[in-house]
C-alpha cells in the first residue's frame, strides 16, 4: 500500500475515535441532566461546555495529527464514530451511569440526614431552652403593659365621669 493511504486510514481511524469521544462527552452531559434537575441557564451554559469541548478536541486532532489541514474523510470519520457510539454504546453508558449516580445520590443523601438529624435535634433543644424564657419574658411584658395601659384608661374614664358629674350637678 501507498504510504500515504495508510496515513489517511489512520487519520480516518482516528477522527472515527475523535467522534466516539465527541459521543462520549455528550452522553456526560445527558447523564447529568438526568441526574440532577437543572435550570435552563445551566443548560445553556452545558450546551456552551461541550461544544467547546467539542471543537476544541477536533482542532487538538486536526494540527496534531494533520498539521491543520481539513480533508472531507476528516468529518466523514467524526460523523461516522458519532454515529457508532449513539447506535451501539449511548443507550447502555446512560443508562448504567444514570443508575450509579442516583444511587450514590441517594446514599449522600442518607448520610447528611444522619449526621444531620442529631445537629438537629440538639438545635431543637437548644431553640426550646432559649425560646421559651424569651417568650416568657414577652408575655409576661406585654401582659404587664397591657395591664397598666387598662389600669391608666379606666383611671382616666373615672376621673373623666367625675368631672361629668359634677359639671352636671353644679
Amino acid at each position: 500500500m501507498n504510504e500515504i493511504t495508510v496515513n489517511q486510514a489512520y487519520l480516518f481511524m482516528i477522527f472515527i475515535l475523535n467522534g466516539i469521544l465527541i459521543g462520549l462527552i455528550f452522553d456526560i452531559f445527558r447523564i447529568l441532566r438526568r441526574s440532577f434537575d437543572t435550570p435552563n441557564i445551566i443548560t445553556y451554559i452545558e450546551d456552551t461546555i461541550f461544544w467547546t469541548i467539542s471543537a476544541l478536541t477536533v482542532l487538538y486532532s486536526l494540527f496534531v495529527f494533520n498539521n491543520g489541514q481539513i480533508r472531507g474523510y476528516i468529518f466523514i470519520g467524526l460523523f461516522l464514530g458519532i454515529a457508532m457510539y449513539m447506535l451501539f454504546l449511548s443507550k447502555t453508558v446512560v443508562k448504567i451511569s444514570v443508575k450509579i449516580i442516583v444511587f450514590i445520590k441517594n446514599i449522600v443523601y442518607k448520610i447528611i440526614k444522619l449526621i444531620t438529624y442529631p445537629l438537629l435535634f440538639i438545635l431543637k433543644i437548644v431553640k426550646s431552652l432559649l425560646i421559651r424564657p424569651t417568650k416568657f419574658v414577652y408575655n409576661s411584658y406585654n401582659s404587664m403593659k397591657n395591664g397598666i395601659k387598662t389600669g391608666i384608661n379606666s383611671k382616666i374614664k373615672s376621673k373623666n365621669s367625675k368631672n361629668l358629674q359634677n359639671k352636671e350637678g353644679i
